[in-house]
């Protein structure tokens, strides 16, 4: 699940990242609200991370520009400001979920589920198809009911494949979902993580359509 940090404080970012790459997200950081309007425009991502004092671009103009622009990506705004007014002005400018600093971590992280649940039209914490079996909350996948132990980013690549069953996702697609944004991916990364998991899942789960990515296929 991709997310995307907007907060400018270097300490707070720093121990949010960890947290959230330890709770298993897939995360961008931006510091600023021209970088962060620059990291939405090239790719999407499951729920956006944004705090009000932005130098550049602050939240609220961030969020009437999302808004505007009718980008359907959740907002969790994550402030200092607590005031009622604060609050209302944020949701009514389309946020979607407002959590005041200071914070529980693990309260952020659920609330990102949430939101990504929300957004994926999906309220249920499991995925199902054929003899597959994906927990997101809990990193979890079962093949037959049986654990199936993964590597962060095979679990993020079989879970991009798993939201859209039978949908061929392309290369880049799939690098969006597991690498950040600019961060520096080899050309042939997506084709070691597929190797793998047919290793360990068996080959005829995930179908190679030549020339536009890749598919899962429900093996029998």
């Amino acid at each position: 699940m991709k997310v995307l940090l907007a907060e400018d404080d270097l300490m707070l970012g720093r121990s949010m990242e960890r947290g959230l790459r330890l709770a298993g997200f897939s995360l961008d950081w931006t510091q600023d609200g021209p970088q962060t309007q620059a990291a939405l425009r090239e790719q999407p991502y499951a729920v956006l991370l944004l705090d009000i004092g932005l130098p550049g671009l602050d939240g609220l103009q961030l969020l009437q520009w999302l808004r505007s622009e009718d980008r359907p990506v959740p907002v969790l705004v994550v402030s200092a400001r607590d005031a009622v007014s604060d609050r209302v002005a944020g949701l009514n400018l389309g946020a979607d979920d407002y959590l005041t600093k200071p914070f529980d971590l693990d309260e952020l992280v659920a609330r990102v589920h949430a939101l990504a649940r929300r957004g994926s039209g999906r309220a249920q914490p499991e995925l199902q198809f054929g003899r597959l079996t994906m927990r997101p909350l809990r990193r979890e996948a079962l093949l037959d009911n049986q654990p199936v132990t993964l590597a962060a980013r095979e679990y993020d690549l079989l879970l991009a494949l798993m939201e859209n069953p039978g949908t061929v996702l392309s290369r880049e697609q799939l690098e969006s979902r597991l690498y950040g944004w600019q961060e520096e991916v080899a050309s042939n990364a997506v084709e070691v993580h597929v190797h793998h998991l047919r290793r360990k899942l068996g080959a005829a789960w995930i179908k190679n359509v030549r020339g536009v990515g890749y598919k899962l296929v429900a093996a029998a």
